[in-house]
């Protein structure tokens, strides 16, 4: 069945201001034109369960977390394999902690979590001279909707370390923000959120072997992949710290990035030639949820216990429309070589004499990752951020499937055209939203709403014909619960 959704248009919008992101002003009769059949966007409703889940992030508990982790002396992941470390340094001492503290959560929630190990055995590299055991510890919280239950979002931070000598096993490596910061988040994620009743299911992880070159992470995507996990959003915590080094009035505590790969790093040859062709560089699962996360913080700023203004107002992400900092990999990346959606939260400015380093002082300047230098209100307010994010992704109804602009026409309008997402819930009736932005904007400016479509049955088709040329926006799809809750938007492929 197709529905056409012209009769369903909204009224000319011509006396509403045009409040969404502009990446430059316009003329009069192109704004009547973007608008003629929407709306600018507007910010979602907050969910009460979220914001009750928010006011849970505790500065007091991330401070408990990165100082116990910075109570094993060393990280290092090759000291998994020394057997003259004093008891409770080490890897594997760390291993165990995070386990436990899974664990203690799981009991807090009658058994919620599922509490699992990956271990295994790598192979000799340039960053590991001899076999090493690497162990990934994370913890399961199945979705509560049958319907949903296979679906699954990942927050994850590393909690190996390293001193100036990443083969060094013996010395004192602390890793306070590199990456005991982006550990505390994912293990906060997972004490407040397993208090809640997810439709979907969210995947909390630490893995080790960053450091030696992404090992960890590696593994596990790969597990991810020949395991069928349908793993449709990963979010990657790596120096959430808010570095404050004493006189360094450049550092902005309102800010933490987000960085995305444009292109699919999974892609081939030829699709990604075709995203070049259609300007869609900027319109990959990974760019999508990178702007999901934007939506989310406009919602849940300044919410809970972590309150607090900076330097641009209250905290709040920043994209950053690269794969990753220049120079520089981290875990998302092992997840996104395997196809799955992924982006990196990274504070806004790093001090690099506090990562990588030797615990020193020269020259007056010290170095090494202390704990002194992490500020705890600030990864809460990072928690926080993924926390929301993780739960509006599991609240959300599965994103419209198929979608596709046609193009076998040279004319102004544009018809996309989708299929409702497979399951029970198609039968409930999903609305969808069309939203479209200017070719040279960074994100999502104008909707219209199709909530007057009824969903009947699984594989049901769709289509909707705007009067706006596809060549000068891009457009995407996104299903909408009677709520607010809403999928990443999915840009359409090309239909003759």
């Amino acid at each position: 069945m197709k529905v056409c959704l012209t009769r369903f248009m909204l009224a000319v919008v011509l006396a509403t201001a045009v409040s969404g992101p502009r990446a430059h002003a316009l003329s009069d009769d192109t704004t009547r034109d973007l608008v003629a059949t929407g709306s600018p966007i507007r910010t979602p409703p907050a969910d009460p369960a979220i914001v009750h889940a928010l006011q849970q992030i505790s500065p007091q508990q991330i401070q408990h977390t990165i100082e116990t982790l910075v109570g094993f002396h060393t990280r290092n992941t090759l000291s998994s394999m020394t057997t003259d470390l004093p008891a409770g340094q080490g890897i594997n001492a760390a291993a165990d902690w995070i386990e436990s503290e899974f664990k203690r959560y799981s009991n807090a929630c009658g058994g919620c979590l599922e509490v699992r190990r990956d271990t295994f055995t790598e192979s000799p590299q340039s960053r590991i001279p001899q076999p090493t055991t690497i162990t990934n510890v994370y913890a399961i919280l199945r979705g509560s909707d049958p319907a949903q239950v296979k679906r699954m979002y990942l927050v994850t931070g590393h909690y190996d370390s390293r001193d100036t000598d990443v083969l060094d096993t013996h010395g004192f490596a602390p890793g306070a923000n590199d990456d005991a910061s982006g550990v505390a988040v994912s293990l906060e994620c997972a004490r407040v959120l397993s208090k809640l009743k997810l439709p979907a299911t969210i995947v909390f992880v630490a893995v080790a072997g960053e450091e030696q070159v992404l090992n960890g992470s590696r593994h596990l995507a790969k597990l991810a992949k020949s395991e069928g996990w349908q793993l449709e959003g990963v979010l990657n915590n790596d120096i959430v710290g808010g570095n404050t080094t004493p006189g360094d009035t450049l550092q902005n505590k309102s800010l933490v990035r987000v960085f995305s790969e444009g292109i699919p790093s999974a892609a081939t040859p030829e699709q990604a030639r075709l995203i070049e062709a259609l300007g869609y560089e900027s319109d990959s699962p990974s760019r999508e949820l990178a702007r999901f996360v934007m939506s989310v913080g406009e919602t849940y700023h300044g919410i809970g216990n972590v309150r607090r203004s900076g330097k641009q107002g209250y905290f709040h992400p920043v994209l950053e429309f690269r794969r990753d900092r220049f120079l520089r990999g981290g875990d998302h990346s092992s997840f996104n070589h395997e196809g799955f959606p992924a982006v990196r939260f990274t504070e806004w400015r790093e001090d690099f004499n506090h990562q990588h380093q030797n615990v020193r002082t020269e020259n007056g300047v010290e170095y090494g990752d202390l704990l002194k230098f992490v500020d705890f209100q600030y990864v809460a307010q990072v928690a926080a951020l993924n926390a929301a994010t993780l739960a509006m992704l599991a609240y959300a109804p599965p994103a419209p499937a198929n979608v596709r602009v046609v193009t076998k026409n040279l004319d102004n309008n544009t018809t996309l055209e989708w299929e409702a997402p497979n399951g029970p819930l198609t039968e409930s009736g999903v609305p969808y939203e069309i939203v479209w932005r200017e070719l040279s904007a960074p994100n999502w400016q104008y909707a219209v709403s199709a909530d007057k479509l009824a969903v009947r049955g699984n594989g049901a088709a769709y289509s909707a014909t705007l009067p706006i040329s596809k060549d000068n926006v891009i457009f995407g799809v996104r299903s909408v619960d009677s709520q607010g809750h809403r999928s990443p938007a999915v840009a359409p492929m090309p239909e003759r």
